[in-house]
C-alpha cells in the first residue's frame, strides 16, 4: 500500500497550452504574513524585556554577516513530461511573463538582468529585524517522545513508534506562548554521526537527551524554536524497519509532523501508554538536512501534509531509482538492502528480513522500473507540495548526482512552489562547511521569514546563489535566468586527427568509439584534440564572449552496437584553463582546519562549536559541467531494458544533470559521447563499438540569452587561443569513491 495516494505519472500529463491557472488557495498564505509577524514582534519584544540576551565569548552567537539570499518565487508554468526538455525551462513560465507569488500582488515581472552575474548584494531592505537570542538554552526543555506511525513493519503485533528528542525554549512555556519547531529526521544519529566532525546524539543516565547533533539546536532554541531530532523508523530508539526512502521512512517523519499539529498521538516511553501533547507549538515545522536526512524532507513534503511549512534539502535525493540507476545503467554494485543493513539497529535487523527481502526483489540490478521505485519518487507527486523549498546542491557531486536537484527543482517550478537555490562547486558538501557565516545568517532569516512570519525582505531577494569560483559568488534574480532557452547543437566529423566540431549546423558522417571500463570523463577531456579510440569528442572554436549554461541539457543519439548490451555516457566539458574547489579530494572541495568557531549558546554537554574548513582547490584544463549515462537497451521503454540486435541503429535521448556555468571567452564547449564512465557507473556485460551517426544526434542545451547568445559567443575574433595541453592536471574521481552507495559521505 502507497504512503498516500498517487497522481498519475508527469509523463502522462498533457502539456499546458492555456493561460495560467491561479495559485491554490492551499498556497495563498501571504495575507496571513502581516498578522504573524505582528504577533511574533509583540511576542518577542515582551520576552526581551523578561529575559536578557545571552552573552559569553564561547557560547555567544556570531555577528551576523551580509547573506545573499535568495528569492523564493511562486510560479505556475505549463506541466512538461517528465524526462523531456522544454523549449524554455519551466522556471520561465513560457505562457506569460508574469510572475506570481503569495507574497506580494502580482505584478508585471521585469525582464531578468542577471544574464551577466552579480555579485551578491546586502539584500532588500528589511520591514522586520531578525529573532534574537532572548532565550535560555541552558535552561531549555528537554524531553523524548515516541510518536505511533500505526505501522507495523517489524511484524511484532504492536504499531512501530519513532523516538522524537526535543529541545525547546522554557520561557515562551511558561507563559503560554507556543513555539515554531525545525526539524531534522535522520537515520545516522546512533550509527555514523551528523555533519562534518560526526555528531551522535547522547543522553543522561534516565535516558533523557543532552547532546543534539549540529548546530540548529544552539542557534535556534535561544531565537524562539524547538529543534526535534527525529530517529527514522528502525534506527536509534525507533521501532519498526528501514525501508530506504519509501512507506515506513515517509510516514515516521510525516507522523512527527501530524502529531505537531494535533492529528497523531505519542507517547512518553517507548512501549508505555501515558500520552505526550505537543500543546507547546503552533504547529508549523521547518524540516532540514543533508543526504538522506533531507531526503526524508523531500519525501514528506510530497505528501503534502498541513503544517509543514517549508523544507530546506541539502544534497538530498529526489527519486531513489536516480540515485541507484541512470537510465537503466547501474551507479553501484549494491542497491538499497545494502543502505537498509548499514544503518539498522541490530535488533530491526532481526526482525525485518522480509523487509529486506523486498528491497532485494524488487529492485533489480538489471535497471528495470519496478513499483518499488514508483513508491520513492517524489518527483511526480511535486503537485502535492504545500511547503516552500531551499534547494542547497552542489554541483560535482557524485555521490547525490545534480540531476536529483535539477528534476525536483523543475517539479516544483511546475507545481508553482515557492523556492530558492543554492549552488556550489563542492561535492556532497554542507554549506555549513563551504559558506558558514553567509549559510547561517541567510537559513536564520529563511526560517524567521517562513516559521515566524517576519516579513524581513527575503522574499524579494535574487532566487540564486551560484559558486562561479572557490568563495567567489554571484546571484540570479530568476533560476534558470531569464531569458534561457534550449539550443540545438550538432556535432560534425572532425580530420580524423582530434575533435570534430560543435554548432547549429547539422553534421553528416559517423564516429566510432569502443567502450573502455579503464577510462573515463578526466582521461576524456584531457585527450579532446587527440584521437583515441574510447570516445567521440566535438567542441566549438575558442569563444569571443563568455557564455552562460542554465537548467538541464540533453543529448539525443542515434547509435549502432556490434553487441547485445552497451551503455552510454554523455557530458559538456569547458575547455580551458581554471582554478576550481578539488571535488575528487577526500574533502570534496573542503580542507578541514584546527580552529573553531561558535555559533549559539552552550551547555557542558552541548557546544556549539566546531571546526572551520577552507576551500581546497586545483587548477585545471578542463571542466566537466553536465554529465549523463544510460543504457542503451531502454532506447524504447524508460521503465524496461531489453537486449540490443548488433547491427541495428537506435536512437535514445541521454538525459544530462542540471548545471549553471559560465564558459569563459578564450574557452571552448565540449560534447564528448563514450561507453563506460570509469567509477561513476558500472559496465555493460560485453565491450560494444558504437558508431555514432552524426546527422542524427544533437544535443540541446540551455544557454542563457537562446541562440543569438551562442551565435554571438562563438563567431568574431576568439578573445583567446587556449593552446592544446599534453598532461594536463585534471581532478581525479574522489579517492573515496566507493561501489556502494552512502547517502552520508565522509561529510554527513
Amino acid at each position: 500500500m502507497p504512503i498516500h495516494e498517487r497522481h498519475p505519472r508527469l509523463s502522462h500529463q498533457q502539456p499546458h497550452t492555456g493561460p495560467r491557472t491561479p495559485t491554490p488557495p492551499h498556497r495563498t498564505r501571504g495575507r496571513l504574513r502581516g498578522v504573524l509577524a505582528t504577533l511574533t514582534l509583540t511576542a518577542l519584544a515582551l520576552t526581551a524585556t523578561a529575559t536578557p540576551p545571552l552573552t559569553g565569548t564561547a557560547t555567544a552567537a556570531p555577528p551576523s554577516a551580509p547573506a545573499p539570499a535568495s528569492a523564493a518565487h511562486r510560479e505556475t508554468a505549463p506541466a512538461v513530461p517528465r524526462g523531456t526538455v522544454p523549449d524554455l525551462p519551466t522556471t520561465d513560465g513560457a505562457a506569460s511573463d508574469r510572475l506570481l507569488t503569495d507574497r506580494a500582488t502580482p505584478d508585471r515581472a521585469t525582464p531578468d538582468r542577471s544574464v551577466t552575474d552579480r555579485p551578491p548584494s546586502d539584500g532588500a531592505a528589511s520591514t522586520a529585524p531578525p529573532s534574537r537570542p532572548v532565550h535560555s538554552y541552558e535552561n531549555a526543555i528537554r524531553e523524548s517522545v515516541w510518536v505511533d506511525t500505526r505501522l507495523d513493519l517489524d511484524d511484532d503485533g504492536r504499531s512501530d513508534r519513532v523516538a522524537v528528542d526535543i529541545v525547546r525554549p522554557s520561557e515562551p512555556a511558561r507563559q503560554g506562548r507556543d513555539v515554531p519547531v525545525i526539524m531534522d529526521a535522520s537515520p545516522y544519529y546512533a550509527c555514523c554521526g551528523r555533519g562534518n566532525e560526526g555528531q551522535r546524539k547522547a543522553y543522561d543516565a534516565d535516558g533523557d537527551p543532552v547532546t543534539f547533533p549540529l548546530y540548529y539546536d544552539n542557534y535556534f532554541v535561544p531565537r524562539g524554536y524547538a529543534f526535534a531530532a527525529v530517529d527514522l523508523t528502525g534506527t536509534s530508539r525507533s521501532d519498526g524497519c528501514v525501508d530506504v526512502g519509501g512507506r515506513s521512512d515517509i510516514t515516521s517523519a510525516k507522523a512527527v509532523v501530524d502529531w505537531l499539529n494535533g492529528r497523531a498521538r505519542a507517547y512518553t516511553t517507548r512501549e508505555g501508554g501515558v500520552r505526550a501533547h505537543a500543546d507547546w507549538t503552533n504547529g508549523r515545522t521547518g524540516m532540514i538536512g543533508k543526504s538522506w536526512d533531507g531526503t526524508i524532507a523531500n519525501g514528506v513534503a510530497a505528501t503534502g501534509v498541513e503544517g509543514l511549512e517549508t523544507i530546506v534539502p541539502i544534497a538530498a535525493i529526489s527519486s531513489w531509482y536516480d540515485y541507484y540507476f541512470s537510465q537503466g545503467a547501474p551507479l553501484y554494485d549494491s542497491g538499497p538492502e545494502w543502505l537498509s543493513d548499514y544503518v539498522e539497529t541490530p535488533q530491526a535487523r532481526a526482525r525485518c528480513a522480509a523487509v529486506q527481502r523486498q528491497l532485494v526483489d524488487e529492485a533489480p540490478r538489471n535497471g528495470d522500473w519496478t513499483g518499488l521505485w514508483d513508491d520513492r519518487d517524489y518527483v511526480r507527486d511535486a503537485e502535492r507540495v504545500r511547503a516552500s523549498v531551499f534547494v542547497v546542491h552542489g554541483q560535482q557531486d557524485l555521490n547525490v548526482r545534480s540531476q536529483h536537484f535539477g528534476q525536483w527543482w523543475d517539479a516544483l517550478a511546475r507545481a508553482g512552489v515557492d523556492r530558492k537555490i543554492w549552488l556550489s562547486q563542492t561535492g556532497h558538501v554542507d554549506p555549513f562547511d563551504f559558506r558558514r557565516a553567509d549559510w547561517v545568517d541567510t537559513l536564520h532569516r529563511w526560517f524567521d521569514h517562513e516559521l515566524l512570519g517576519l516579513d524581513n525582505g527575503i522574499d524579494r531577494e535574487p532566487m540564486a546563489d551560484i559558486e562561479r569560483a572557490p568563495d567567489r559568488w554571484a546571484t540570479s534574480g530568476h533560476w534558470p535566468p531569464r531569458p534561457t532557452e534550449h539550443v540545438t547543437l550538432r556535432p560534425t566529423k572532425g580530420d580524423g586527427q582530434g575533435a570534430g566540431g560543435l554548432g547549429p549546423r547539422p553534421g553528416r558522417g559517423t564516429a566510432t568509439f569502443t567502450d573502455d571500463p579503464a577510462r573515463g570523463e578526466s582521461d576524456w577531456a584531457a585527450a579532446i584534440d587527440t584521437a583515441t579510440p574510447e570516445k567521440a569528442g566535438f567542441a566549438t572554436r575558442p569563444l569571443s564572449r563568455e557564455l552562460r549554461l542554465s537548467g538541464s541539457a540533453s543529448v539525443r543519439v542515434t547509435v549502432t552496437p556490434t553487441t547485445p548490451t552497451a551503455h552510454l555516457t554523455a557530458v559538456l566539458v569547458d575547455l580551458g584553463p581554471a582554478t576550481i574547489r578539488d571535488y575528487g579530494d577526500r574533502g570534496e572541495g573542503i580542507t578541514t582546519l584546527p580552529h573553531r568557531t561558535c555559533w549559539g549558546a552552550a551547555t557542558p554537554a552541548d557546544s556549539p562549536c566546531y571546526r572551520e574548513t577552507a576551500a581546497t582547490t586545483a587548477e585545471v584544463s578542463a571542466i566537466v559541467v553536465s554529465r549523463g549515462w544510460a543504457d542503451l537497451g531502454t532506447h524504447a521503454s524508460a521503465r524496461e531494458g531489453r537486449p540490443l540486435t548488433p547491427g541495428t541503429a537506435y536512437t535514445l535521448t541521454v538525459r544530462l544533470a542540471a548545471t549553471d556555468h559560465v564558459v569563459p571567452a578564450g574557452h571552448r564547449l565540449a560534447l564528448i559521447v563514450a561507453g563506460t564512465d570509469k567509477d561513476l557507473i558500472d559496465p555493460p556485460a560485453d565491450r560494444p563499438t558504437l558508431t555514432l551517426d552524426l546527422t542524427r544526434t544533437s544535443a540541446r542545451v540551455p544557454v542563457v540569452g537562446g541562440a543569438s547568445a551562442f551565435v554571438r559567443a562563438t563567431t568574431g575574433t576568439p578573445a583567446v587561443t587556449v593552446p592544446h595541453v599534453t598532461d594536463p592536471d585534471q581532478v581525479d574521481p574522489p579517492s573515496h569513491a566507493r561501489r556502494v552507495p552512502l547517502p552520508g559521505g565522509e561529510h554527513r
